[in-house]
C-alpha cells in the first residue's frame, strides 16, 4: 500500500504550491537545511522554541518516521547499487555510508548556502543566480558520480 509512489503530476504541483505558500506566508525560501540550522542553533542555547523552518524540519524527520512505522519495517531497499551490493546482514554497512553521506551533503548545503530543495525549488523560481548554479552543479555532480559508478560496477 505504502510503496508506490505519488504521480508525478500531483506531487509536483503540491511541492510547487508549498513552495508558493511559504514565500507567501513566510516571505521565505523552502528548504530543509534552514531549518536544521535552526534546531542546532537554538538547541546549543539549550531552547527549544524553534520558528516554522525548525518545525518544518523535525516535520520532515517525524514524517518519515511515521512512514517506517505504518510499513513495518526498517526495510532497506530503493538505494541503487547499495541495495544490490548489500544483502542480508551486509546491509548493516549501509548505515555508516548513508551517515557519512548525509554528512557531507550537510556540509555541502551550509556551503552552497541551502539545500538542494531551497536552492533548486526556491532559488530557481525567484531567479536566483546562486541558486541556478548551486542546482546546476548538483545536477551535473549527480550525473558524474551516476556515471562513474555504473563503470565501477
Amino acid at each position: 500500500m505504502l510503496d508506490d509512489q505519488i504521480a508525478w503530476y500531483i506531487a509536483g504541483p503540491v511541492v510547487g504550491l508549498c513552495v508558493v505558500m511559504c514565500r507567501l506566508l513566510f516571505n521565505a525560501r523552502l528548504g530543509v537545511t534552514g531549518g536544521y540550522s535552526e534546531i542546532v542553533d537554538k538547541t546549543s542555547r539549550g531552547s527549544f522554541s524553534f520558528d516554522w523552518r525548525g518545525w518544518f524540519a523535525l516535520g520532515v524527520l517525524a514524517s518519515g518516521l511515521l512512514y517506517l512505522v505504518l510499513r513495518g519495517s526498517a526495510n532497506f531497499d530503493g538505494y541503487g547499487w547499495m541495495t544490490r551490493t548489500f544483502e542480508g546482514s551486509g546491509q548493516l554497512l549501509m548505515v555508516p555510508i548513508l551517515l557519512v553521506s548525509g554528512i557531507l551533503i550537510g556540509y555541502g548545503a551550509k556551503v552552497a548556502g541551502g539545500c538542494t530543495s531551497g536552492n533548486g525549488l526556491s532559488g530557481t523560481s525567484s531567479f536566483s543566480p546562486a541558486g541556478f548554479v548551486a542546482t546546476g552543479t548538483f545536477f551535473v555532480t549527480a550525473i558524474v558520480v551516476t556515471v562513474a559508478i555504473d563503470a565501477v560496477i
